[in-house]
């Protein structure tokens, strides 16, 4: 399935339901176009959040009813019976990851549409409204779904016992909490060069999300002061990377074949909603296939990785002693 490029960010067309061939006879051919969705409104407080306006990302209290409204799309010459639902998703291994099926949990049993299917014309739109009803009772934290559109393509008979599911979804990020929405943060840490088992140069970055949220990584490198003095990029962060709270994950950037091994400048802008972190610092690709050394960052951005993890250190140091303080005699 295909999707304007706009929306490949929210779009899971990887996420499909059921794909095959029939069992007796080949399958008729598939009809040309696509459906897809997009949000239409983010709330008035994440006008500047990027990620509000592809995805729902919300923070409420228990008992807070809200509502987004989907357009569905059809490019394709012929009129599609789309069905909507809402499913469970995860983050797992650095991937923002897609339960089988209509598989429910906590979040969606919350969501409800006001229609179940919407018949969409051809080189249409139809919108439909998500409503969210938070109970009373909601666990407190983050979790995580998609808001899915679904398309089949023919039905099981005696001679084709399966049939073909296509769906777009949208993704939804909702934290729940009587106080305020938690902070989102990560930190930038080991950058690395490769060299690809083709021969291709790539550049990893390690991240952390030191937050209370989720986070959707982009970004770009550019590179500078080559041999011979040349530039290249900026090479734009392949999109794909989503990290939990507490979770580490690596961000690799592909880089053109013909780059020489350097030594190079570089510079890494990493984002995530209304929060960009940027290192620098020099590195060189290694002469054969694998891993090279880590780059060495500049002083400054040294000094402040240096900084924090002594805070952290401190911070726990302080937490250790107020604990051993608070400990009661023994009798």
């Amino acid at each position: 399935m295909s999707l304007p490029a706009a929306l490949l960010a929210l779009a899971v067309s990887g996420g499909l339901g059921a794909a095959a061939a029939a069992a007796a006879d080949p399958p008729r051919p598939r009809t040309k176009g696509a459906i897809g969705i997009v949000l239409l409104e983010a709330p008035e407080n994440r006008m500047d959040d990027p990620r509000a306006r592809i995805f729902i990302v919300d923070h409420v209290n228990p008992g807070t009813t809200f509502s987004r409204r989907l357009q569905i799309t059809n490019s394709s010459p012929r009129r599609q019976r789309v069905k909507l639902y809402a499913a469970a998703a995860d983050i797992r291994q650095g991937r923002f990851t897609f339960a089988p099926g209509r598989t429910q949990n906590e979040l969606t049993s919350w969501i409800k549409l006001n229609r179940p299917a919407v018949d969409v014309p051809p080189h249409g739109s139809s919108q439909v409204t998500a409503t969210v009803r938070v109970p009373e009772p909601a666990t407190k934290g983050e979790q995580y779904g998609v808001i899915w559109a679904q398309v089949s393509t023919g039905r099981p008979n005696a001679r084709r016992n399966i049939a073909l599911v296509n769906r777009v979804g949208i993704r939804v990020y909702l934290d729940v909490g009587p106080e305020g929405e938690p902070p989102s943060q990560f930190r930038i840490g080991e950058v690395v060069p490769h060299r690809l088992d083709d021969g291709r140069p790539s550049i990893a970055a390690t991240v952390r999300n030191t937050g209370e949220r989720a986070i959707d990584l982009s970004g770009q490198l550019t590179l500078s002061d080559g041999p011979s003095g040349i530039r290249a990029g900026p090479y734009q962060v392949p999109p794909g990377t989503t990290l939990a709270p507490d979770q580490t994950g690596r961000v690799t950037i592909p880089l053109g074949d013909r780059l020489p091994d350097g030594p190079w400048k570089f510079q890494l802008t990493l984002r995530s909603g209304r929060i960009t972190h940027t290192v620098s610092g020099s590195l060189a690709f290694p002469a054969n296939r694998g891993r090279g050394r880590p780059a060495a960052l500049d002083s400054s951005m040294t000094t402040l990785l240096a900084l924090t993890a002594l805070m952290a250190l401190a911070g726990a140091g302080t937490l250790f002693v107020v604990a051993r303080r608070q400990r009661p005699a023994a009798r």
